[in-house]
Parts: C-alpha cells; sequence; structure tokens
C-alpha cells in the first residue's frame, strides 16, 4: 500500500493488507490515548496527528515496512541514543515487519511529542 485515497483512519485500515492491520490498529491506538487534543486526519494518504493545525505524528503501511513519522525534530533529539540502533530517515521510523514494532519507543515518543509544542521538520 503506497498512498491511501481513504477518507478518514477506519477507512485507511480496511484497506492495508490483514498482517500488518494489528500493528497499524495499535499504532493509531496508541496515537489516541497519548496525544490527548491532536486532531486525528488523514494527510498526503496516511494517518496523521495534527496540534493546532500542525503536522507532528503519522505512519503508514507502506509496501516493504510500516513508517512511523516523528515530525518534531526536538522530540527526535532528545532520544537520539535511542533511535540510533533504528532504522530512521530524517524523520521516518521504519519497521520491516510488525512484529519489530518498539511500541515501548513509540509510546515514549508519543508522550514526549505531547509533553508541548516544538520544531516541526
Amino acid at each position: 500500500m503506497v498512498q491511501s485515497s481513504a477518507e478518514d483512519v477506519d477507512g485507511y485500515l480496511a484497506e492495508v493488507p490483514q498482517e500488518r492491520r494489528e500493528a497499524l490498529t495499535r499504532l493509531r491506538q496508541m496515537c489516541r490515548q497519548e496525544l490527548k487534543g491532536y486532531v486525528e486526519k488523514m494527510a498526503y494518504g496516511m494517518p496523521a496527528y495534527e496540534r493546532d493545525g500542525v503536522g507532528e505524528i503519522a505512519f503508514a503501511g507502506q509496501k516493504n515496512y510500516i513508517s512511523f513519522y516523528l515530525l518534531r525534530s526536538d522530540v527526535r533529539d532528545a532520544f537520539e541514543e535511542r533511535l540510533a540502533g533504528q532504522d530512521m530517515g530524517k524523520g521516518c521510523l521504519r519497521f520491516r515487519k510488525p512484529e519489530t514494532i518498539d511500541f515501548d519507543l513509540v509510546r515514549d515518543l508519543l508522550r514526549a511529542t505531547a509533553a508541548g509544542p516544538g520544531t516541526v521538520c
């Protein structure tokens, strides 16, 4: 799945391959739990979470991995050591298999993001 044309996150999750749906659903649940006051929406064909109209978190099921977009550079900098061993681009944490997702790390990143506004890349 590349870019979805789903109108909402429920529609998006209904489209993803079954073998990734559970992990993506769990990511959504974590985002909804930790990102109080954020707006959940579809942006660029993937679920995204905005605060005050600015996207700070997103996730997607890609062809070869699950992406978790951490768009806050201040949070990435604060977690530099924990992110060092991860497959990560500028703002995208990639998990090749659903079972390799470090949900504890993701939860900590979400909590740090929700703690206050910061710099979005």
